[in-house]
């Protein structure tokens, strides 16, 4: 990402922070990354609707970077979901703008949300396929859809988590190996961790 670009959507999160959505401007983003209007419309011709747009992808994808950051260690398809799902709801609790944004503009943010979701699923499908891959999947489940079921339980029970209290490892551990993965995988090995060495970390 360029820095102008980059320098412009910061601000404009700035700006969401502060006032929320429907209240940032485009001349609030451009006095706030110290640019000319003209410079933001050139960067993001469609106007103030490009430009909320693409902070809510930016804020989005800066999200999954930390997520991947937080799992990336991980040795086995058990480790990576647990830890994901913990991480990813916590830091949704924790984030002050997204909540504020969530009860107060819910109607402005879910739709660029929902067009970004797609694209998130399938980066944690493709994220989960080497841990699946050497986990084996059970006899007549496809390793590509068993992975894009898990990625859609994972955003799911992220912001979710419903009877599950996400803050304790013992029932993420339960929801994991008892909920989501039953059926996908088969029973963990005699050894008890089914991770092993030269799982990909992407």
């Amino acid at each position: 990402m360029d820095t102008t670009r980059q320098r412009i959507l910061e601000a404009t999160y700035d700006c969401v922070a502060r006032w929320g959505l429907a209240k940032t401007t485009v001349e609030d983003a451009a006095r706030e990354a110290n640019v000319s209007r003209a410079t933001v419309y050139r960067t993001f011709p469609g106007g103030r609707d490009e430009l909320i747009t693409a902070v809510v992808a930016w804020a989005t994808f800066e999200f999954f970077g930390r997520l991947y950051e937080e799992v990336g260690g991980a040795e086995s398809l058990e480790e990576v979901m647990e830890r994901g799902i913990a991480f990813a709801h916590r830091s949704i609790v924790e984030h002050e703008v997204l909540q504020r944004v969530m009860q107060t503009e819910p109607e402005k943010l879910l739709p660029a949300l929902t067009v970004e979701s797609n694209r998130i699923r399938q980066g944690i499908a493709e994220f989960l396929v080497p841990y699946l891959r050497q986990r084996g999947v059970v006899e007549g489940v496809d390793l590509d859809e068993a992975a894009d079921f898990l990625a859609r339980m994972v955003l799911s029970y992220m912001s979710a988590p419903g009877r599950w209290d996400l803050d304790d490892p013992v029932q993420v551990a339960q929801l994991v190996r008892a909920e989501l993965l039953a059926g996908v995988v088969g029973p963990m090995p005699s050894g008890g961790d089914p991770s092993g060495p030269g799982v990909p970390a992407g």
